[in-house]
């Protein structure tokens, strides 16, 4: 059976019961468990479908368009401060380090102490208010087409931007974490959060616990594309398995 046919049938498989085991699709297809653990995982790089422990599942549907502004930045506020004390407590003066767009990374900015001293790095207007409040911490801010609500910068201009600074830290944040990796809501800024995270010592990524298992619409990268996800809860179970075998941590703000 040619790999294509095999891939097609994987699907169809799960498509019909909703989650096979490995064995399973051993038997059905008459291969080898390496070769189906192999095509399992090529699938999944394509977000057909979603490895667990022991098989597949159906890929988690994306979750739509985002909320707006204004009702995502009182929805789950206290997890949100907490996590951004978190991150915000991991970051050492005279560092250089990013902060990404979002309500949660705003929660970051603003848990920065007064004398704070260090280069703080942003495509968010929001972000870069806050922190111009600190007298001691240069901000750097990456121009570009703005989006509004969050006041977001992103196009050519802000990728460029991140690709030419090295930074310490990034603090991301997140439209979605599932199995499939990380995912956001906006085209034009995945390409930006791609620069951050090329170009940044240490990897961090904010979701608090209602982003467990959701899908946005547009990749950024896989599990192994971060070091650290900052949450408020302990990540379910198979995520938090993919997430280390990927070689990341969590951190339980």
């Amino acid at each position: 059976m040619l790999p294509a046919e095999r891939h097609r049938r994987i699907v169809a498989e799960i498509a019909r019961l909703k989650f096979v085991t490995t064995d399973d699709l051993t038997s059905l297809l008459s291969v080898s468990q390496e070769t189906v653990r192999r095509d399992l995982a090529l699938l999944e790089g394509r977000g057909e479908l979603a490895r667990v422990h022991g098989g597949a599942t159906a890929a988690q549907a994306p979750v739509g368009e985002e909320a707006s502004f204004s009702e995502r930045r009182d929805a789950f506020l206290s997890e949100k401060r907490a996590i951004g004390r978190m991150a915000a407590s991991l970051i050492e003066p005279h560092q250089t380090v990013v902060i990404d767009v979002g309500t949660t990374a705003l929660e970051v900015a603003r848990a920065l102490p007064a004398d704070h001293v260090g280069v703080i790095a942003t495509p968010s207007l929001l972000v870069a208010a806050e922190v111009s409040s600190r007298p001691r911490v240069e901000v750097l801010v990456s121009g570009g087409r703005l989006r509004g609500g969050d006041l977001a910068c992103s196009n050519a201009q802000a990728v460029e931007f991140f690709s030419d600074l090295r930074a310490d830290a990034v603090f991301l944040g997140s439209g979605g974490i599932a199995l499939y990796g990380l995912t956001d809501f906006h085209l034009d800024e995945v390409a930006t959060k791609r620069a951050m995270l090329a170009n940044a010592s240490h990897r961090y990524v904010l979701a608090d616990s209602s982003k467990f298992g959701r899908t946005a619409s547009h990749r950024v990268c896989g599990l192994n594309g971060f070091d650290t996800l900052i949450t408020d809860e302990p990540c379910p179970e198979g995520l938090q398995a993919a997430l280390g075998k990927a070689g990341g941590s969590f951190i339980v703000a």
